[in-house]
């Protein structure tokens, strides 16, 4: 039976590809090319739920091409090199992307790289040019260093900053729209970017007409599971799957793809396993982060939970 599945769902994928654009195409080759994928970012890419979601539906879409998905997000990390002064009351400065970005590299050597930056680059203040050119110029050196590779990089945009939580910063908002607006606008020069903060700003303009309160972050920044879910839907469309994308939720999508809540249980295992233990390896300077296990008991392990992944999907 499974194997008739996987047979039926091999045949729907390729018959949507047919159909879509060329661009789209091209960004489906970039998966097809990579067998090892890391994700950088932030603590909302720590948190790692919209990673987890992404593996899922990866994991189930292709059931017969062997990836390794890295979730390497760092809380508290910026790609723009700024911190506040009294960051974390004083106890250290948010870390920087670039102080471990070349161990990241030679350690893991990705060949694709998802990269979704800018929730902290502007440090919680008012849009100021200096800043704005930080981020920019990180962003354009993470491509660079990563190309230098041989890795692909997507940029995710940054998520949406719910100033209704958080009156006191109502400008980081429009600040968050215009780091992504200049992403966006990077296109023109070949770069890969998945505009999630748009995605995200019409999901909730519109969930308010209906519900003024309405958030996915009650601290402003943090989504919750329904946020995460949100943030993966531009992804899985920007891949040209539009109907796993439309899906409601990640239980959805599992059961439009044939599978079970187990199986995206199992891959957030293995994704928090691989998180720790290559955080971990890859020597970053946060304190108060878990420690993993060391890199060759959470690949065994890793390994042993995708044999129970294949036996159950």
């Amino acid at each position: 039976m499974k194997s008739i599945t996987t047979l039926i769902l091999s045949l729907l994928l390729t018959s949507i590809s047919l159909a879509l654009p060329s661009q789209t195409i091209k960004n489906q080759e970039l998966l097809k090319n990579a067998q090892k994928i890391i994700f950088l970012g932030d603590s909302i890419t720590y948190s790692g739920q919209y990673v987890v979601n992404f593996d899922t539906w990866l994991t189930l879409t292709q059931p017969n091409k062997k990836y390794t998905l890295i979730n390497l997000g760092l809380s508290s990390e910026t790609i723009s090199g700024l911190s506040e002064k009294n960051h974390a009351r004083g106890r250290f400065p948010r870390p920087d992307l670039h102080e471990r970005l070349d161990r990241i590299l030679t350690k893991t050597k990705p060949d694709l790289i998802f990269a979704c930056y800018g929730m902290n680059c502007g440090i919680y203040l008012p849009s100021d040019p200096t800043r704005t050119k930080a981020f920019q110029k990180g962003i354009t050196k993470l491509k660079k260093k990563a190309e230098a590779t041989g890795a692909k990089i997507i940029f995710i945009t940054p998520p949406f900053f719910d100033s209704s939580r958080n009156k006191n910063k109502h400008y980081y908002t429009d600040l968050l729209s215009h780091y992504s607006k200049w992403l966006v606008a990077q296109r023109q020069k070949g770069w890969n970017v998945i505009d999630l903060n748009t995605h995200m700003t019409k999901s909730i303009q519109l969930k308010r007409k209906t519900n003024p309160k309405f958030t996915y972050q009650k601290d402003a920044v943090h989504p919750n599971p329904e946020g995460h879910w949100n943030m993966t839907q531009p992804i899985l469309a920007w891949f040209g799957d539009q109907a796993s994308a439309n899906a409601k939720s990640p239980k959805e999508m599992l059961t439009q793809l044939g599978s079970t809540t187990e199986i995206h249980q199992l891959i957030s295992l293995r994704s928090r396993i691989l998180r720790d233990a290559w955080l971990m390896e890859t020597k970053h300077n946060r304190p108060g982060v878990t420690k993993g296990l060391p890199i060759n008991q959470a690949t065994q392990k890793a390994q042993e939970l995708t044999n129970k992944i294949k036996t159950s999907r």
